[in-house]
């Protein structure tokens, strides 16, 4: 997996044109991954369609296989056995049966789980029921467990005992849901959502989305969304980092249950249609070069700006933070003329807030960007791109 800043499948600086039928979907773009869990497998996913890749997992996993919780809940059901089990994930069912047969219980909890009803939030907690000698009863469509809720409350519910596996997030619309509709409910913290253990590499990525310097971010879980905007609202970068969401930073999401924190923001994020990492990567590399503008021509070269680097005639330079700052923001306003005051608000936190820091961010872009006067000196006024046409 790549470290921060890593672009091994990004094309060197100076390289010649690259056919775009060649160049993989992402070259250019930078993606964000907040995942604990199957990160090395989402980075590498990322990474092989040519995106840079920030590593910044925004949670992690802390199992509950000595927690006296847990086992409180595991001899709940044994002494009153639940009608209905619902089983949330994968590793969190795996992980009840492990600690179970730790505890000397497994075999009385796999005879109550026989008689029961089995309902598995998706094919993850499905395969791991299977994988325990059980069989499942109801799947939802939609892999949500908003519709289990509704499938169950559709039926008699009161006084029925449900035992719920909880994933790490205490799910209130599921439990009090159906202890409303009267179902007496024994929650089965298996697993719980923790801050990450560094919370560094998660700050750096919110300023990196609040600066606009990324062009997505991928989440796979609904608690990593919310220790993101919890670290962001810390820092005073939460406005900013909505505000990037419901601009150009895409907030893809694994599924509908991720995305509901942003989406309760007025956030529009994009899902793929299964809730899977394979697919979720495929829509990434589908939606980013889709967004971006075909590319201007300046000074008789074409030019396509990508999240860390920009394409001149094909060709990818790769761009500090500063220079791409000021460039995405003489782009937006092709050939009118940017101040320096009005540009020193678009560089990245850390810079310098002088019209110097512009100065320097300027030359520097031009110098990566080599011949062609693409940055124009407006004497007293400001920058601005030479645009043809």
């Amino acid at each position: 997996m790549a470290a921060i800043g890593s672009t091994d499948h990004d094309s060197p600086s100076g390289s010649g044109p690259v056919e775009e039928s060649e160049r993989a979907p992402l070259t250019g773009f930078t993606v964000g991954v907040t995942a604990c869990r199957r990160r090395e497998e989402l980075c590498g996913l990322l990474e092989s369609r040519g995106a840079r890749v920030i590593s910044a997992p925004a949670v992690s996993v802390r199992p509950l296989t000595d927690d006296r919780e847990l086992l409180a809940a595991t001899r709940s059901c044994l002494s009153e056995p639940p009608v209905i089990v619902i089983g949330t994930t994968g590793v969190g069912f795996r992980g009840w049966m492990e600690a179970a047969d730790g505890w000397g219980l497994g075999e009385d909890l796999r005879k109550l789980l026989t008689d029961a009803q089995i309902f598995a939030r998706g094919p993850k907690a499905m395969g791991a029921i299977r994988a325990a000698g059980l069989r499942e009863t109801w799947v939802p469509i939609s892999e949500s467990l908003r519709e289990v809720l509704d499938h169950l409350r559709a039926g008699h519910l009161n006084g029925v005992r449900i035992a719920v596996q909880l994933h790490g997030d205490p799910e209130p619309e599921l439990v009090d849901g159906l202890r409303a509709a009267g179902a007496d409910v024994v929650t089965v913290p298996v697993y719980r959502w923790c801050p990450p253990d560094d919370p560094g590499p998660l700050l750096k990525l919110v300023e990196l989305i609040a600066t606009r310097y990324i062009d997505a971010v991928a989440f796979t879980s609904k608690p990593a969304v919310a220790s993101l905007l919890s670290l962001a609202e810390e820092n005073g970068r939460r406005d900013a980092v909505v505000a990037a969401f419901r601009g150009d930073v895409v907030a893809a999401c694994v599924g509908s249950v991720t995305a509901e924190p942003l989406e309760a923001l007025g956030v529009r994020t994009l899902q793929p249609e299964r809730p899977r990492l394979g697919a979720l990567v495929r829509v990434i590399a589908e939606e980013l070069p889709s967004r971006r503008p075909q590319g201007l021509v300046v000074d008789r070269r074409k030019l396509e700006l990508r999240g860390h680097a920009v394409l001149v005639d094909g060709r990818v330079i790769e761009l500090p933070p500063a220079p791409m700052a000021v460039l995405r923001a003489l782009a937006e306003q092709p050939g009118r003329v940017m101040s320096r005051a009005q540009l020193v608000g678009r560089l990245p936190s850390g810079d310098a807030a002088s019209e110097h820091a512009v100065e320097m961010a300027v030359t520097r872009l031009r110098a990566a960007l080599g011949e062609g006067q693409y940055v124009q000196t407006v004497v007293k006024r400001g920058y601005r791109l030479r645009v043809d046409g």
